[in-house]
């Protein structure tokens, strides 16, 4: 079994900053890639960014996509998520996710692992 842990969220006020980290855990099944989703209240769960197993391909939805950065280190098996500039529409519960092999999916229903997610409010 597979276990993904975020962590890193919180209330931080709009133009700031935070960071996310998702820790993987369990058997072994790289390569992966990693992926971010957010789901605000009353939505849809969407793309947020993803990255693949090297790190040298990532995609990033375009709501976001100069505001944030995905990262990874895949010795310590975590995945990483710098978000600056802030704005209240940010303001979300944040999931990764992990799909087995090379491919780097942007759709939620690709991905065969989920973390429980992890809350970033972002107030005016």
């Amino acid at each position: 079994q597979v276990q993904l842990v975020e962590s890193g969220g919180g209330l931080v006020q709009a133009g700031g900053s935070l960071r996310l980290s998702c820790a993987a855990s369990g058997r072994s099944f790289s390569p992966y890639a990693m992926g971010w989703f957010r789901q605000a209240p009353g939505m849809e769960r969407e793309f947020v960014a993803a990255i693949g197993w090297s790190g040298g391909t990532t995609y990033y939805a375009d709501p976001v996509k100069h505001r944030i950065t995905i990262s990874r280190d895949n010795a310590k098996n975590t995945v990483y998520l710098q978000m600056n500039s802030l704005k209240p529409e940010d303001t979300a519960v944040y999931y990764c996710a992990a799909k087995q092999g090379f491919d780097v999916p942007t759709t939620s229903r690709e991905y065969d692992y989920w973390g429980q997610g992890t809350q970033v409010t972002v107030s005016s």
